[in-house]
């Protein structure tokens, strides 16, 4: 039986940083990590109800916390330019202030910043929203792939593994189909490999998708 692992945290320390950034003693550490979900499910709650945005998987790629003494900087890492603060300043400020009046209990002060990714099609989770809408305007599942593997070609990534297992297409029996353009080595740490899993729901059932794109490596 093969043994299966997350490729982002088999490369947790190398080529991988973690997205909270603080420390606990032993007894107080579950309840920072919940408190950070909290805050990362408040954030992408309200971004969707009063920001307008549909898909909030398309615009917030990630959520990093930074805890110090006094202070909680959230950053929140943007991936299409609806959430850029220029564009929307009055609507970060008032996020801002409902996330303290939220987390009011909390002793240090929260502070959100915004950081718009330079190249949004390296990122798996733009690319497996992209296909998602695709399948639900009933394009052929390898036309929507491809499509998806193109723009991510145009960009400096090394190549790109897609793989949707479910009904694919409405057909009776499900399978697993997968594509892939270019080097993906899996088993090496030192390789740079973003990855996401992604539930897609069609009027047919659920389909899973997985999505390994190799974007660099490390200098020796």
């Amino acid at each position: 039986m093969g043994q299966k692992i997350n490729p982002l945290g088999f490369r947790l320390g190398t080529t991988q940083s973690p997205h909270s950034l603080w420390f606990a003693q032993p007894k107080n550490y579950p309840e920072g990590l919940q408190e950070d979900q909290k805050i990362r499910d408040f954030i992408k709650t309200y971004v969707q109800k009063n920001m307008k945005i549909s898909s909030v998987n398309e615009e917030i790629l990630r959520i990093e916390i930074q805890k110090r003494i006094d202070l909680i900087e959230v950053i929140i890492f943007a991936g299409l330019p609806k959430l850029l603060m220029e564009k929307k300043p009055r609507e970060i400020k008032e996020l801002q202030m409902n996330l303290q009046k939220e987390f009011h209990y909390l002793k240090q002060k929260l502070k959100i910043s915004i950081t718009k990714i330079a190249k949004p099609y390296t990122n798996p989770n733009i690319l497996a929203q992209f296909i998602a809408t695709q399948f639900n305007n009933r394009v052929s599942f390898r036309k929507a792939i491809k499509k998806a593997i193109e723009l991510t070609e145009k960009t400096d990534t090394k190549g790109i593994q897609v793989q949707i297992s479910g009904r694919i297409g409405g057909n009776e029996m499900a399978r697993v189909e997968w594509i892939r353009e270019g080097r993906v080595p899996l088993q090496t740490v030192r390789a740079k490999i973003d990855y996401c899993s992604y539930i897609i729901r069609t009027i047919y059932g659920v389909l899973g998708m997985k999505i390994w794109i190799f974007i660099d490596k490390e200098e020796e």
